[in-house]
């Protein structure tokens, strides 16, 4: 099969590029053909010209769309997957795609079909459907992008996507990743027919070679409001006797490391052996996010890595995570009883084992390449028939 894969980079490496790119070698290890169309936030990034002409783009980008229709003409794609548009490819492309008699399928890793910023939630990291419903205004009036002029950017280009429909009434599946999201699209008024759940792909990490209990209570992830670090560090402040550690940069949060007590150790972003070895150096993972994420790719590895998991009971992390099975959950911005849930599980070491090999049989059935290239291929079919 032939297929274009559009998607507008981030500024800087996110998730959504390391998803993106999973799929394409999935889809490349089976033998389809993938020819990218992409650009990349980079190109307007430190330069006022560029954001400001990016503000134009975001709404309507005559230019991408011709760009598009010349690249189907020359490669003729039997199908096209979208992710990000903004701020450079737009929603013009949906129709140019559509006129030249494409199915098209969208992957949507996260809210911004309804919600401006993406995320569900405000500049301090609260969640806020305010927007949804048809109120982009109120990503504007609550500067939830930090400045007034990029929020109201945000808000318009949100809009007028809406209002016009050329994404909704121009894509034939929406591919979402847990079962929560995907109501929360029904929600908003998109068929239940025109869903589908694809989580991501999971990253192959193997298991240390005899189990464990490793010794750290970890957070691993980015280091913001949202993600619930400041909970992550009052619940360590709670428990002094216990080792915690953060994997991730601290940059985004002046001050955090300093307000931290003494018993927690900063790591950095890592990745690759270094990543996986303080996976395996951990003992329980948390994912304390305050807002409902899209599908936290750390959840998955931890079960992939035999550690059981305390997640915020909120949006995806706690779709993902079950209850008493893989781990537990506890009420999102609760310090306290996450520091509760901690104490239980840390100093249970079976239980500790049990989740974790738990985690693993769920991670290998439900996240394994050819159990997402399965379901890919199931949408693909469905569309293209």
């Amino acid at each position: 099969m032939k297929i274009l894969y559009i998607h507008n980079d981030y500024a800087k490496p996110s998730g959504e590029e390391t998803a993106a790119e999973a799929i394409v070698s999935l889809l490349q290890e089976h033998g389809h053909q993938v020819q990218w169309h992409r650009r990349s936030s980079a190109e307007i990034a430190g330069s006022t010209y560029g954001k400001i002409k990016s503000m134009f783009t975001g709404l309507w980008n005559p230019a991408e769309a011709r760009a598009i229709t010349r690249q189907i003409q020359e490669f003729r794609p039997e199908l096209v997957q979208v992710q990000n548009i903004y701020p450079l490819i737009s929603p013009s492309i949906f129709r140019a795609i559509r006129s030249c008699g494409v199915p098209i399928v969208m992957r949507c890793p996260n809210y911004r079909l309804f919600c401006p910023n993406g995320l569900c939630c405000d500049s301090l990291g609260m969640v806020c459907e305010q927007c949804l419903g048809g109120h982009e205004w109120n990503c504007f009036r609550k500067r939830c992008l930090g400045g007034s002029l990029k929020s109201g950017a945000y808000a318009l280009r949100g809009w007028l996507a809406r209002v016009t429909r050329r994404i909704l009434d121009n894509v034939d599946v929406f591919l979402v990743q847990t079962e929560f999201q995907r109501q929360k699209f029904i929600q908003q008024g998109i068929p239940a027919e025109k869903l589908s759940v694809v989580p991501g792909i999971m990253q192959s990490m193997p298991p240390a070679e005899s189990w464990s209990p490793g010794k750290y209570v970890t957070f691993i992830g980015r280091v913001s409001a949202e993600k619930g670090i400041e909970e992550f560090v009052e619940c360590a402040r709670r428990l002094p006797e216990l080792p915690f550690q953060v994997v991730g940069d601290p940059e985004g949060m002046p001050g955090i490391r300093d307000a931290a007590p003494a018993n927690v150790s900063w790591s950095g972003f890592l990745q690759g052996e270094a990543l996986r070895q303080a996976y395996l150096d951990s003992r329980v993972i948390v994912v304390p996010s305050r807002c409902y994420e899209g599908f936290p790719n750390v959840i998955v590895q931890a079960k992939q890595l035999e550690r059981p998991v305390l997640a915020a009971d909120i949006g995806a992390p706690g779709a993902i995570v079950t209850e008493g099975v893989t781990g537990e959950k506890f009420r999102p911005m609760d310090a306290e009883d996450l520091a509760n849930k901690v104490s239980g599980v840390y100093g249970d070491i079976e239980r500790c084992r049990r989740y974790g090999q738990n985690g693993r049989n769920e991670a290998l059935e439900k996240y394994s390449r050819e159990k997402i290239y399965q379901i890919l291929m199931e949408v693909y079919d469905k569309v293209r028939e």
